[in-house]
């Protein structure tokens, strides 16, 4: 196997995983999965560095799976840092699988996955009403914390925060938000 199938094989394990009809019906999300991917994850809460190993990890969970040995994808996809996609595919695993409780069942990865993009802006960003300068400026607006105090523009939007969101590590923004979500 090249270097270049393992990466695509990857990046198509990275999509299946949070592959959810219900959200996205018939239409294709590819060229705004190929940005998130070719985004760097970056972070100024300290905190967050846990969703950038979370998504590393997801490389070797990957390699698992497929039985690829550690030492490949050290070598061919741990060469760069964690994406944007690849956090938030991870957080939607841990979502699920610590949160909710359901560690055998990957569908509701998906669900969370959707939520957050949903939260962002991007929803429309199908392949056909894809644009590129819009997508940029909410990614932007998510990794520079210029969104609301609320949440709104980031990943998750609480009605009543009562700190503010931009300050918080995802992890909590998560948490709080599972908290009012699931009391409703």
């Amino acid at each position: 196997m090249t270097e270049y199938n393992l990466r695509n094989q990857y990046f198509d394990w990275l999509c299946k995983l949070v592959d959810d009809r219900q959200h996205t019906g018939e239409y294709s999300y590819q060229k705004l999965f190929v940005y998130l991917h070719n985004t760097d994850f970056r972070y100024t809460i300290a905190m967050d560095g846990n969703r950038d190993e979370d998504g590393i990890d997801l490389r070797y969970r990957f390699g698992n799976v497929n039985n690829y040995e550690p030492a490949l994808i050290a070598s061919v996809l741990d060469v760069r840092p964690c994406s944007v996609l690849e956090m938030m595919c991870a957080l939607a695993v841990r979502c699920e699988e610590t949160i909710m409780n359901n560690p055998d069942d990957d569908s509701g990865f998906g669900k969370w996955f959707w939520l957050m993009i949903k939260n962002l802006g991007l929803e429309p960003m199908d392949d056909w009403r894809y644009d590129e300068s819009y997508v940029s400026f909410v990614v932007d607006r998510f990794l520079n914390r210029d969104y609301n105090r609320n949440g709104e523009g980031g990943l998750f939007v609480l009605h009543n925060a009562r700190e503010d969101m931009r300050n918080v590590e995802i992890w909590c923004q998560m948490c709080w938000y599972l908290d009012q979500y699931l009391r409703m």
